[in-house]
């Protein structure tokens, strides 16, 4: 029957064991591994920042021993004991001898996976293969990264917005929408916070952000697909470009690679065999027509009828920059407007092209972004040529109606950082709990 913690001060996180004075000790953490050699039990704990060998003496009767006989792996448990040098210990030099053993959830034995079992299934029992410490690594450094964008939004004047994900009409198209009901009616999931970002800017903001969900009801099951995802966005007023919008996805990139470099860099490296690289600024910005040159040039032509690049053409449009630039990152600007929504602003030279652009990191787009059409003709004008109806933006034309200066942003995908930054080819590996089209659980 699990016992109440030791008496006992606050528990002693196992990463800082090895700065604490030697004696009397608590940790706390799930049973990693239990190996009985009959006269001595050695037991490896972990926590959230490392694991430790605990050494029980079993001949003897002692508190712990019948807790000590209950033990199985995952078992979540309090010890208290002697921390003590032992050179020939691998997990640190460090052990405790038990003296106080408090069991509070006993782990059904045994496991339902194991390191070895298929991708599937571990996501079935996410929350046990979260114990992994690649995984729980994984979300350190997630961490890390929405903080280091939010220093540098805080330092650059930034807003946070929180929209809503219960919309009226579609917020970026009439493809991928979940449909729900509402009350008598019915509504939809947000595919982005574009018209509120938007409507932030109408409202005099001028700088704001959000992370947050988004829905896309899209059926595909590629490795780099989900239906809801964590979105970064962030919009600027008063730009006089979408220059000035890329500028600054490169400080906020910079800035998040330099701080998860300094602090996870060598970890990444052993744990998952990849270098953090901080990109030099600026990054090389090639226009879309050039980029499908490039593309063809390398021996590949575009299927999509509009010409917007597809994952082959983004590899190696990326490997032609790492090899001419040698850079992981590329802007692709200028698009067509056939392929970017009606509301990015166009240049005024005839070309019909949209200041519009994506970011592409190894191969894989990160980023769609563009500055904005704020005048409020030419969006009606713009939304009319792509068959979008009056009613179905009405409420968001109006944000335009009363004056709103120029503005730009970007969505910015937060599990594709994640999958890029550390060698992972799946973004189910880097999401919290995945949802794709044939995943709603747990």
């Amino acid at each position: 029957m699990p016992h109440a913690s030791p008496a006992q001060s606050k528990p002693t996180a196992i990463a800082d064991l090895k700065t604490h004075p030697r004696g009397r000790v608590t940790v706390c953490g799930f049973v990693e591994t239990i190996r009985d050699h009959s006269a001595v039990v050695f037991v490896i704990i972990r926590d959230k920042t490392a694991a430790v060998q605990v050494v029980a003496d079993s001949t003897d009767e002692t508190p712990y021993t019948e807790d000590l006989k209950q033990l199985t792996i995952g078992t979540a448990v309090t010890v208290t004991g002697k921390l003590v040098d032992n050179k020939i210990v691998k997990l640190g030099g460090l052990e405790i001898q038990l003296e106080e053993l408090a069991i509070a959830s006993i782990a059904t034995s045994p496991l339902p996976i194991d390191e070895d079992t298929g991708l599937d299934k571990r996501l079935d029992w996410r929350f046990v293969d979260l114990r992994q410490p690649q995984n729980t690594l994984i979300f350190k450094i997630q961490t890390l990264l929405e903080h280091a964008f939010r220093l540098l939004w805080i330092e650059e004047g930034f807003i946070e917005i929180h929209s809503p994900k219960i919309m009226a009409s579609a917020s970026e198209s009439g493809g991928e929408l979940f449909r729900l009901d509402y009350f008598d009616g019915h509504a939809y999931l947000a595919q982005s916070p574009q018209f509120y970002k938007q409507m932030a800017m109408a409202a005099g903001f001028e700088r704001v952000f959000e992370i947050a969900p988004v829905f896309r009801a899209n059926p595909s099951f590629t490795s780099r697909h989900d239906t809801e995802f964590t979105s970064v966005d962030v919009e600027i007023s008063w730009v006089d470009g979408h220059h000035d919008v890329m500028d600054l996805e490169e400080r906020m990139l910079v800035a998040a690679l330099t701080a998860v470099k300094e602090q996870f860099g060598d970890v990444i490296h052993d744990t998952f065999g990849v270098d953090v690289v901080v990109p030099e600024r600026p990054f090389p910005r090639i226009k879309h027509a050039d980029a499908v040159q490039i593309v063809a040039d390398r021996g590949y032509s575009i299927p999509r009828a509009d010409g917007d690049l597809d994952p082959e053409a983004e590899r190696r449009l990326a490997e032609h920059v790492k090899e001419t630039h040698g850079h992981e990152f590329v802007f692709v600007t200028d698009y067509p407007p056939a392929v970017r929504a009606f509301y990015h602003m166009r240049y005024e030279d005839g070309s019909g092209l949209t200041k519009g652009f994506d970011l592409i990191w190894k191969g894989l787009e990160i980023t769609t972004g563009a500055q904005r059409e704020h005048r409020y003709d030419m969006l009606l004008s713009q939304a009319e040529e792509k068959g979008i109806g009056y009613d179905e933006i009405a409420y968001y034309l109006n944000f335009f109606k009363y004056g709103c200066p120029p503005h730009g942003g970007f969505g910015l995908g937060l599990t594709r950082i994640l999958m890029i930054l550390l060698g992972i080819r799946n973004v189910r590996e880097v999401t919290y709990l995945y949802r794709g089209p044939n995943r709603i659980h747990p």
